[in-house]
């Protein structure tokens, strides 16, 4: 019956958790503010911890998730209605580098060194930082950078190339199952893709690892 318990605890739990963030909305791992994240550990907590407490019941494991899950719905409802809040409840982006000089006030507002500032300009393929004329610290420890003219790497228009139009590839076949609602997006359908796969020499679609659409590239595909 213990382990009964605990298995019908764990479901419950699960599905409470994912309807909590289905409700609450996406957000990236890397987006997420302190806020959010501390948000994230507390309902896993929430959860992991009554699992085991034999005085925690089901109904208290969800009452529990509910109303931290409605907190935190509330909070973003105040932060979306009213923008004023969004600086004290989710933090505002900080400038740290300005025309070049780094902001030591800001670098100590922000509880950054010089080190901390570095590694977060490295992870943007920028190893100097004379080559920046801004960087911003934003709300989720991130940072955005804009370079000096001279290191900023040129565009097409820049190098007055031809500008070609841009598709999106499709994923047609993934692990030998075709994604039909992707092919029937595209235009296409099953007789297509089969007299497509003869012409690689692939008869059966189970053979099919990885089958990609791009427009004016044509069909790719990498069998098993």
């Amino acid at each position: 019956m213990h382990y009964a318990q605990i298995s019908i605890e764990l479901v419950l739990g699960f599905i409470a958790l994912f309807v909590i963030t289905k409700i609450l909305g996406k957000t990236q791992i890397t987006q997420i503010t302190t806020f959010d994240f501390i948000s994230a550990l507390v309902l896993g907590e929430l959860v992991g911890n009554a699992i085991f407490d034999d005085k925690v019941g089901v109904v208290r494991i969800i009452y529990a998730v509910v109303i931290w899950g409605l907190l935190i719905f509330i909070l973003e409802m105040i932060t979306q209605k009213w923008s004023s809040t969004r600086g004290l409840l989710e933090g505002r982006p900080t400038i740290i580098i300005h025309k070049g000089k780094i902001l030591k006030e800001s670098l100590k507002k922000s509880k950054l060194d010089v080190n901390q500032l570095q590694h977060l300009v490295r992870s943007k393929g920028v190893f100097s930082i004379r080559e920046l004329e801004y960087a911003v610290l934003e709300t989720d420890g991130t940072v955005s950078i804009l370079k000096k003219a001279p290191y900023e790497t040129p565009s097409k228009k820049d190098l007055q190339v031809n500008l070609e139009q841009v598709n999106l590839p499709i994923t047609f076949i993934s692990d030998g199952k075709v994604i039909k609602d992707n092919l029937i997006e595209a235009g296409f359908n099953m007789t297509w893709l089969e007299q497509q796969l003869k012409q690689h020499n692939i008869f059966r679609v189970e053979e099919v690892m990885f089958a990609e659409w791009l427009e004016g590239s044509g069909l790719h595909v990498q069998s098993f």
